[in-house]
């Protein structure tokens, strides 16, 4: 890095980033833009090349048994939650998930000298490693603390805002406490499975969402995470079938039987709809998790050539290029069907990143029954004749459990363990 040419190249690729993100919408204020500009995202990341650095993609920097427990968000969600956020000169902010310290940084540049950022991580080796790129990086305002971020850090409350950079699943008591009166919390909130980014602000005492964009991060963990049940389905454990939400269980599944159902003939059906990749996490996947008590979620995270996996979505990792195959679903005790790009749809193409071309859905059944290919077509047929609602139209209600209050008119209502939330689609027939 010392010699000039590599400093001008990564300079280059810098700055290309930057440009990315400003054509793509994801940087809209010049306060987020100079933050990015600011902080160079190849010190928070020292041991991966520049080239993919300054691609807008994440990378993983920690994995346990296989899955990614942390990394480097993608440049694109980062802004977008930034831009969510607009945190403002002076402000003190407390950030869930430290990560490498990227964010973090950003946080410290946007609010200034007079402003403070306290980041917290689960894991010791993350905050050291945070410390550090923060270090190298000359940030002077940003404290990293090891701990449960579900409890937050009371020491340096109160704060004006409150971000994770991991996937919430409920709104903590003690996040409220150490919030300002009239305080803002940014989550990546999981509706059963699905996460939207929602900034709530407060309203006399009660939280409601003022903006909300469709983004996943990887989740909060630690004794206050959402509930999730996984069952591993074949020998090598590759192929996982997994549940999340309150009161969500598996109990009543055979992961045998499950396993020999994948492994048999499928029924394909053809819904005649056509829909983009877009559509499909923005605002289908969304819309089963609210309405499919029984919804499930399939993937293959290590694919060697093919998967039994029906494909809907694909990806590659950066880190070890293992490839990965998953889908969405409904479960029956005689059999399931899941959510699938056409039978002749290759995964890993080199279009995958194109979520704009619609393409025919169809729905893959496994088992002796064909309940659940019909449940599932029917939710995808109620989903486009309600004008195919995306998360933009979303506006979310929260009350504490204790209330017992009762949201009348179209709210779905997702409770948890401190809160309620009433979802409802702005706009739609």
């Amino acid at each position: 890095m010392s010699d000039p040419d590599s400093e001008a190249d990564v300079a280059a690729l810098h700055q290309a980033l930057i440009d990315e993100l400003i054509e793509r919408e994801a940087l809209t204020s010049d306060e987020v833009a100079a933050a990015f500009q600011a902080v160079p995202r190849h010190l928070f990341l020292p041991d991966e090349p520049p080239t993919a650095v300054y691609t807008d993609r994440p990378i993983v920097t920690k994995r346990d048994n296989g899955r990614a427990i942390s990394s480097s968000s993608q440049p694109t969600m980062m802004a977008i939650m930034l831009e969510q956020l607009a945190v403002q000169p002076g402000e003190q902010v407390l950030e869930v998930g430290a990560g490498t310290g990227y964010n973090a940084a950003l946080l410290g540049q946007m609010v200034g000298e007079n402003g403070r950022v306290t980041t917290i991580d689960l894991d010791a080796d993350t905050v050291a490693a945070a410390r550090s790129h923060l270090q190298v990086a000359g940030t002077e305002n940003v404290q990293v603390v090891c701990g449960d971020g579900a409890a937050g850090f009371a020491e340096n409350a109160p704060y004006d805002c409150l971000i994770l950079t991991v996937g919430g699943w409920d709104i903590t008591p003690d996040w409220l406490e150490q919030l300002k009166p009239d305080g803002r919390i940014l989550l990546p909130l999981s509706l059963n499975g699905p996460q939207v980014s929602v900034l709530f602000a407060r309203d006399n005492g009660r939280l409601h969402s003022t903006s909300i964009q469709p983004r996943g991060f990887m989740r909060l963990r630690g004794p206050n995470a959402e509930p999730e049940s996984t069952m591993p389905l074949d020998p090598v454990e590759n192929i996982q079938l997994f549940r999340m939400g309150n009161g969500y269980s598996m109990e009543h599944i055979r992961a045998n039987e499950v396993y020999t159902w994948l492994m048999s003939e499928p029924l394909d059906l053809d819904t005649a709809v056509s829909i983009t990749g877009r559509e499909i996490w923005r605002s289908l996947t969304l819309w089963l998790a609210l309405h499919e008590p029984d919804l499930i979620f399939l993937e293959d995270i290590d694919v060697p050539k093919t998967s039994p996996v029906p494909y809907l979505y694909s990806m590659v990792s950066v880190a070890d290029k293992k490839k990965a195959v998953s889908t969405v679903g409904v479960y029956t005790s005689e059999g399931m069907a899941f959510l699938m790009q056409p039978p002749n749809a290759s995964p890993f193409s080199q279009d995958e990143d194109d979520r704009t071309a619609p393409f025919p859905l169809f729905v893959r059944g496994f088992g002796p029954g064909d309940t659940a290919v019909h449940r599932l077509r029917a939710h995808i047929l109620a989903w486009d004749q309600a004008g195919r609602p995306d998360s933009d139209n979303l506006y979310i209600q929260v009350d504490s459990i204790a209330n017992n209050h009762h949201p009348v008119g179209s709210s779905l209502i997702v409770k948890k363990k401190w809160h309620q939330f009433a979802v409802q689609w702005q706009g739609t027939p």
